[in-house]
């Protein structure tokens, strides 16, 4: 199997194991020390560990009716790293979400290190700058502002 497609093998199976509620299952796709990073309004976000991971998207499925499709997958040739398009699907609630989401790998790719979660919503206009909670853009190497075209 192509680290590619193992990369895309891990993702559908964190997916099942969310979907099915599995709480030991969520823990083994993380390392210990996995993170997920949301947009603001989530409490507790970003969610930092494998069973803290774990034990939110099981209180989903058990509070809201969670359930997701994943819309579409990209990976990266050496499989570190990938980017996906999901619907969450809150059947309780009668809501619908969609998003995208960054995923980073260890290096044998058994394993989920960093998901960065990015909503499909409006712009907070409250808020000068929305960005992920917690997440180190700076120490990341992100622009932090604009920069010239060919910069």
């Amino acid at each position: 199997m192509s680290p590619a497609a193992k990369a895309e093998a891990l993702i559908r199976h964190y997916f099942d194991m969310c979907n099915a509620g599995d709480r030991q299952g969520l823990i083994d796709c993380f390392t210990e020390d996995g993170v997920h990073y949301f947009p603001p309004g989530l409490p507790g976000a970003p969610w930092r560990g494998a069973a803290t991971i774990a034990d939110g998207w099981v209180r989903c499925v058990e509070t809201l009716g969670s359930q997701w499709t994943i819309e579409k997958v990209l990976c990266a040739v050496d499989g570190r790293e990938a980017a996906i398009e999901w619907t969450h699907w809150k059947r309780a609630l009668g809501e619908v979400l969609r998003g995208d989401e960054w995923y980073v790998f260890n290096a044998d790719i058994t394993r989920i290190c960093e998901i960065r979660a990015y909503y499909a919503a409006p712009v907070d206009k409250s808020s000068p700058v929305n960005a992920l909670l917690g997440f180190d853009y700076a120490g990341r190497g992100y622009h932090l502002g604009p920069v010239k075209s060919g910069a």
